[in-house]
């Protein structure tokens, strides 16, 4: 199970990286283009949206069933950087990431300003796939 549950979480995160720089790019040419904020905008960013805490619910069950997880949290581990990647600052960091995608696709739902709704999306989903790319174990990434 574990090790399906890493090759999911794995190959998901592509899928996710691109869902959110087509989100990303999506709305920066809608953006540049003084278009307005369609519904076909907000199902795009929903991709985005959607993909995000997809990954999250699958990060989720394998930081708890992972030996190098949760299971694996203790001041020793904490002293070497592999495992503190993986028991706190990706987990915690990816979280952080979430919260920002959610917070751009909720603020960017609410009528207003199409222009403002655009940056909103830009912003919030920029942030979110820096803070994304800034902590994926690159080293142990298929």
């Amino acid at each position: 199970m574990y090790t399906g549950l890493k090759h999911l979480h794995s190959y998901l995160a592509y899928l996710l990286l691109a869902a959110l720089v087509f989100s990303i790019i999506y709305v920066i040419i809608q953006f540049v283009g003084k278009k307005s904020f369609t519904e076909k905008v907000r199902k795009v960013t929903l991709i985005g949206f959607i993909a995000t805490h997809l990954q999250l619910l699958i990060g989720l069950v394998l930081y708890l069933v992972s030996p190098v997880g949760l299971s694996n949290f203790s001041g020793e581990a904490m002293s070497e950087s592999l495992s503190r990647l993986y028991i706190l600052e990706h987990p915690l960091t990816m979280l952080i990431a979430i919260v920002l995608v959610s917070v751009g696709y909720i603020k960017a739902k609410k009528p207003g300003d199409d222009a403002r709704r655009f940056r909103t999306v830009i912003i919030y989903y920029g942030l979110g796939l820096i803070l994304m790319l800034s902590r994926i174990p690159w080293s142990a990434w298929p």
